[in-house]
């Protein structure tokens, strides 16, 4: 399957050439044009109870929609609901895991699993669980802003709301910024500390953040 990522970082979006036979799974309203002649369904990814799962705590919505080339080859064009930049991952049997929100879009041999981050995570402000992605096939997820790719070996403490994606052999911990007393100061509240050997995408922008700037500035 051939494809094509365009307008990073600004404004991602990823245009996918279907084969005869070939189907692209995406998160439901993400599609922004497509060929006529493709073929579309939406289905429950997983079943009930893991859809379910990652509507109510994994920020996704409840279906996916699927597009397949019938007879003749077509295009699909998908873009997140964020402006932002959009990401390739090929999984060969490893894994991946996505915070939140950044799924995009996936081949059918892609399963997507609940992760829950730990108690502490309930108050992080950012959600408490991820997506843990697995299979054989292409994926497709999105940030908010720019993406920075960091090849970590050792230590990295992130605020969870730039944190976008990184490969399960890094492990985490999320806490506060040192003591109670740093913690509020810093205005970071809590954080995620990952640590090991592995691949980290952190985003450059904070959607949160922007919607807190911009709360005063609306009437009331």
């Amino acid at each position: 399957m051939k494809f094509d990522v365009t307008g990073n970082p600004d404004y991602g979006h990823v245009t996918v050439e279907l084969k005869p036979g070939e189907t692209i799974l995406a998160e439901s309203g993400a599609m922004s044009w497509m060929s006529s002649h493709l073929q579309t369904r939406s289905h429950l990814m997983g079943g009930l109870m893991q859809a379910a799962v990652r509507k109510v705590v994994g920020g996704e919505s409840l279906f996916v929609a699927e597009y397949t080339a019938d007879g003749s080859p077509g295009s699909v064009a998908l873009s997140p609901t964020e402006p932002g930049s959009v990401l390739h991952r090929r999984l060969d049997g490893d894994g991946f895991i996505l915070t939140a929100g950044s799924f995009l879009a996936c081949t059918p041999g892609i399963a997507l699993h609940t992760r829950f981050g730990g108690l502490k995570a309930l108050f992080s402000g950012e959600g408490a669980f991820f997506l843990e992605c697995g299979g054989h096939g292409d994926l497709f997820f999105n940030a908010y802003g720019g993406v920075v790719e960091r090849d970590l070996d050792g230590v990295l403490v992130v605020d969870t709301g730039h944190l976008v994606a990184w490969e399960p052999g890094l492990t985490y911990t999320i806490g506060g910024m040192g003591g109670l007393k740093q913690t509020l100061l810093s205005g970071e509240g809590l954080v995620l500390r990952l640590e090991g050997r592995g691949k980290v995408y952190l985003q450059t922008r904070h959607l949160p953040s922007l919607a807190r700037w911009i709360l005063p500035f609306l009437p009331s």
